[in-house]
């Protein structure tokens, strides 16, 4: 062996340059999605499943094929995203540490938004009250935010962590819930009832249905709340990626995708962020 092989392997030694971990360390509560080629939208035969699942109203209306992208591949680069929902109590947190305002929306503005499904009156179990969440939901997916909230929210963090945190864009979100294997829903192909937090009358502590996350372990991306993305419908409303606690089984699949107003505030919307590798 030469002399300048020997130094060589001298300053390997020494730097630790041989075995260095080149693994991104991701924030604490993320789960990092590896970069490479996935498919994302949904082709007519994914639909039709959608609308065999879904209630009429559904099927009338054609939901899917209006708001679902159609199938296409995308290639990402890795990033991580939040094993789950942002919760109240974290939400809390935020608000505690920053002054913005608490979650919340009065009664007329709840009304001018439309889009009601749900009377004010179940809207009330989870206002703030003296800037604290509802105790009792203190674990469940903050709601009653917009996505200026939510990009805020993710900014904070990220500040706090030295990595850059945002919103995911709705093709890493869909991303992180078909993998590489194309699922139709987090876990699988196949629809099981009780996996996920759906067609019940509230939201549920984030982590409570497991038996409901993808395969490397990211909870909620079906059931709960539905979540901001940073990304765009054709009407330039922002994309809501993800199924509610409300939802029938069609309605949750990661295809699945529709739009509402930036300043939309409901007790079926939370979020959940993203951050660069």
């Amino acid at each position: 062996m030469s002399g300048r092989t020997i130094g060589w392997l001298a300053v390997v030694l020494l730097c630790g340059c041989g075995n260095r971990d080149t693994t991104p360390v991701p924030p604490p509560g993320m789960i990092v999605i590896d970069g490479g080629a996935y498919r994302v939208g949904s082709d007519e035969a994914e639909r039709e499943l959608g609308y065999q699942l879904s209630p009429p109203v559904v099927r009338e209306q054609r939901w899917y094929d209006a708001w679902e992208s159609p199938p296409r591949e995308v290639r990402l680069d890795r990033f991580a995203i939040d094993r789950a929902p942002v919760t109240q109590a974290e939400y809390g947190a935020f608000v505690a540490a920053t002054g913005r305002d608490a979650p919340g929306i009065d009664s007329l503005a709840y009304l001018r938004q439309g889009f009601l499904v749900h009377p004010f009156d179940e809207v009330r179990p989870y206002l703030w009250q003296d800037g604290e969440p509802p105790r009792r939901l203190a674990d469940h997916p903050v709601v009653l935010v917009d996505r200026l909230d939510g990009e805020a929210f993710c900014a904070w963090r990220g500040k706090r962590t030295g990595h850059r945190v945002r919103l995911p864009t709705d093709t890493e979100w869909e991303a992180a819930c078909r993998g590489t294997a194309s699922r139709v829903f987090p876990w699988g192909d196949q629809w099981a009832d009780g996996r996920i937090q759906a067609d019940t009358t509230g939201t549920a502590a984030v982590g409570d249905h497991p038996e409901g996350a993808t395969p490397i372990g990211v909870l909620d991306l079906a059931g709960n709340v539905f979540e901001w993305t940073d990304a765009s419908m054709p009407n330039g409303d922002p994309v809501l990626k993800g199924c509610a606690w409300d939802d029938a089984p069609g309605t949750c699949r990661c295809a699945f995708r529709h739009g509402r107003p930036v300043g939309s505030k409901h007790i079926l919307i939370g979020f959940r962020c993203a951050a660069d590798l």
